[in-house]
């Protein structure tokens, strides 16, 4: 049987040499070693680093921004920023910490950035973008927004890329740059009071002041159609075949359902018409044929 001390130095043998294998210098970044151990720190230290930004910002956007009563949009930008930051100082700190010099990433750095200036233009430029949203806030998270053909709710901002849900239920990531390149309409920007116009024509032969008063009848039955501000009827013209108004309402809860709203009122109106006897005309053409007098 092996004695007491044969095992211990047996051990003590195979701890150096798992030490060797950690500590054994793998290659040089100017004055400083990496070594598998270092690689190792790296990876566990990220690990936990991204953990515990991720749990910070959860606690700071869903506990103590919530008591602020600061607004959905503004709680979620300040949550990634404060996450961003978190990440970058740490990834510092952990570098310092690691033993190696800031001054030796100068290389990696420069060719970091050649390489952003071949193969990563769209990222960056996204990125960039992502900041400016989360700054200016030209959309925030709950916006109903329109950019090219995309119509739907803002439910997420990232540095990257937006996520927008449809009326289809249906998630569309677009790039932060196309909504600083592109045109985009946000129907909520300022508050979810939104006005619908509402197209109709009679014809001739109806009073214009029992037309009027027949639509404001429709909006004020309406539960979404709001009492201020309040709805209006316009005479727009006289057209070719009939006589155009336009009913205006104002509401808050049809943003995101629009042609809900417009044919609810539709039918309305089509009901209103018919019990009143207003006609609704169809174009109309006056065809004169003239004969030519026989030589």
């Amino acid at each position: 049987m092996e004695s007491l001390q044969t095992v211990w130095d047996k051990i003590i043998d195979f701890l150096t040499r798992v030490g060797e294998i950690f500590t054994t210098n793998l290659f040089n970044l100017g004055d400083s070693k990496i070594t598998l151990g270092t690689i190792l720190y790296f990876l566990i230290s990220f690990i936990i680093l991204t953990f515990l930004a991720k749990r910070f910002r959860n606690l700071l956007v869903n506990k103590i921004l919530v008591k602020a009563n600061m607004e959905k949009g503004a709680r979620n930008s300040i949550g990634l920023i404060t996450r961003v930051m978190i990440m970058f100082i740490g990834s510092i700190f952990i570098i310092q910490s690691a033993g190696i010099d800031m001054s030796s990433l100068s290389l990696l750095a420069g060719a970091l950035g050649v390489g952003i200036g071949f193969g990563l233009q769209n990222i960056t430029d996204n990125f960039i973008s992502g900041i400016i949203i989360l700054f200016e806030k030209p959309i925030k998270v709950g916006d109903r927004i329109v950019v090219g053909d995309t119509e739907g709710d803002v439910i997420n901002i990232s540095v990257r890329a937006t996520t927008i849900l449809t009326n289809e239920n249906v998630s569309i990531i677009v790039p932060n740059s196309e909504f600083i390149s592109s045109r985009v309409i946000n129907w909520s920007h300022n508050d979810r009071n939104i006005r619908f116009d509402i197209p109709v024509g009679v014809s001739y032969q109806e009073d214009p002041e029992e037309v009027r008063k027949v639509l404001m009848d429709v909006a004020e039955e309406n539960e979404h159609a709001l009492k201020h501000p309040s709805p209006h009827v316009f005479f727009d013209e006289f057209g070719d075949s009939s006589l155009n108004f336009t009913l205006a309402i104002w509401t808050s809860t049809h943003t995101d359902k629009p042609r809900r709203l417009k044919t609810e009122l539709y039918f309305a109106i089509f009901e209103k018409f018919k019990e009143k006897g207003i006609e609704i005309p169809f174009p109309q053409r006056d065809v004169h044929i003239k004969s030519q007098p026989e030589a």
